[in-house]
């Protein structure tokens, strides 16, 4: 195989999942708005609660771009901003009643698509893609540092 094809491999493999949709559509969650529900279950599972600024951090995005997911989210319902006892600039993100049996609902199908692939595969086969993908990706950082030096 040529170089070039082995770049376009790995962008159509990595496509591909990305065009996973593990979430049904009945709950009308996007990816980012389910990973943003998903910070949310996150910290409270850790008893805590979760400010936008922090949210966007861990998705990578801008603080705008978080506050315009979560009006849109609590126009919809689906969280809520609750204002702080101790800090009347801050307000916690967290998800309405409705929205917790919606998310638990998403990760029962995304377990079961898992769990059908574990079966499908093996577990030791999946395990190995993991480990392989980690280690190509560890090496494409490599070969990037490299590159930036010269």
């Amino acid at each position: 195989m040529e170089l070039n094809e082995y770049w376009l491999k790995m962008f159509e493999s990595v496509k591909e999942m990305e065009e996973v949709n593990l979430f049904s559509e009945a709950a009308k969650l996007t990816k980012t708005e389910f990973r943003l529900v998903r910070e949310i279950v996150a910290e409270g599972e850790k008893g805590r609660d979760i400010i936008s600024s922090e949210l966007a951090r861990r998705l990578g995005v801008t603080r705008s771009a978080i506050s315009q997911i979560v009006n849109k989210l609590e126009a919809r319902g689906v969280v809520k901003r609750v204002p702080s006892s101790t800090d009347r600039k801050t307000a916690y993100i967290r998800l309405s009643e409705r929205t917790v049996s919606v998310f638990e609902e998403q990760c029962r199908e995304a377990n079961a698509v898992m769990e059908y692939v574990l079966h499908d595969l093996g577990e030791k086969r999946v395990q190995a893609l993991i480990a392989a993908y980690d280690e190509f990706a560890a090496s494409l950082k490599r070969a990037r540092a490299l590159s930036h030096r010269g």
